[in-house]
């Protein structure tokens, strides 16, 4: 992809496919989201700000510039948006528990806003907002809360972050773009 005129020279955008980890590097060869971007992503230092896991898909953004980094990071100043599925009846007391948090061995869980979006069978679509991300936080949020028909914990099937702060993306799945410079001016305005 050829660089234009008006695009971002501090961050840009991967829509991440299941099965891709978040690292430079993995000693088990797995594939990693560095696979999916230019050689010169690596070599000139692009690193990820945040993290989704091996099964988690969705927005992912990369910077040479640590204070972007760290902006988009720390905790309640970036708002992030997911659409999960998951398996079990989600009632109203579950989404009150999901705002009100959970406490867990990572800390304190919780969500900022979660909207019922669709059912299907035994599985509930959700879209879930959160301005921190902690290690699997949203997998543990709804993991700590149980079926109320079945008895058994709550558990994420399908994650997908669908926007960062502003930024939402029009890319497919496994492909890259710069972030334009009016995207990132409105991102980064937005974090002060």
């Amino acid at each position: 992809m050829n660089k234009l005129p008006n695009d971002s020279k501090k961050l840009l955008a991967l829509n991440k496919p299941k099965g891709y980890l978040v690292t430079r590097g993995d000693d088990l060869g797995r594939k990693t989201v560095y696979d999916l971007l230019p050689t010169w992503a690596y070599t000139q230092g692009w690193m990820p700000i945040g993290r989704l896991d091996l099964e988690s898909k969705g927005l992912l953004l990369f910077t040479t510039d640590g204070k972007i980094g760290n902006k988009l990071t720390k905790p309640g100043k970036c708002i992030k948006v997911y659409d999960i599925w998951v398996r079990g009846y989600v009632s109203d007391e579950h989404i009150a528990t999901s705002l009100k948090g959970v406490e867990s061995d990572v800390g304190l869980l919780k969500a900022l806003k979660v909207e019922k979006i669709g059912t299907g069978g035994a599985k509930t679509k959700l879209r879930v907002t959160i301005n921190e991300g902690k290690n699997r936080h949203i997998r543990r949020l709804f993991g700590a809360l149980n079926d109320p028909k079945f008895g058994t914990p709550l558990k994420v099937l399908e994650l997908k972050r669908i926007s960062i702060g502003s930024f939402t993306p029009d890319i497919e799945s496994g492909t890259w773009r710069y972030l334009t410079e009016e995207e990132e001016n409105v991102l980064m305005k937005n974090l002060d």
